[in-house]
């Protein structure tokens, strides 16, 4: 399970460390991918997985599920963790999450998510300011 926020910078040579509490769940061998939001989505292999098998089965003939499925798929790449617990971020998704030096790796459960600092401070303000009515639509699927 991955719970937290922290603050890391992304090296010179594009790599990431991965906080030392989420690495032994995330294991040696992990899955980067286009997240929502503008955002990355960090999976374990054995999450990934799962993830896929559910994509893999959305109906082709709609153009909305090809789409999403598309670019989770496609833009997923396996990264490995070397002995520091770092993992390379590519060019393209680099620029898809707009990742600047530093940025904020996010533990969301089954996932982690990598953001921009600048723009995670900007979601999580803009979020928080309407958590009330968000709890309030929420209530309706039983949360």
């Amino acid at each position: 399970m991955f719970l937290g926020e922290f603050s890391y910078s992304i090296d010179e040579k594009k790599r990431l460390a991965i906080p030392a509490k989420f690495r032994q769940a995330l294991g040696k061998k992990a899955v980067v991918t286009r997240g929502l939001d503008q955002c990355l989505f960090l999976y374990s292999f054995k999450e990934w997985e799962v993830l896929a098998e559910k994509l893999s089965k959305l109906p082709l003939a709609q153009a909305d599920a090809r789409g999403f499925a598309r670019l989770m798929l496609a833009g997923a790449m396996e990264a490995d963790l070397d002995k520091l617990g770092r993992i390379l971020v590519p060019d393209y998704l680099k620029e898809y999450a707009s990742l600047g030096k530093k940025t904020v790796i996010a533990g969301v459960y089954n996932r982690i998510e990598i953001w921009d600092e600048q723009k995670w401070e900007a979601y999580k303000t803009n979020i928080e300011k309407g958590m009330g009515d968000m709890a309030e639509r929420l209530k309706e699927l039983g949360i």
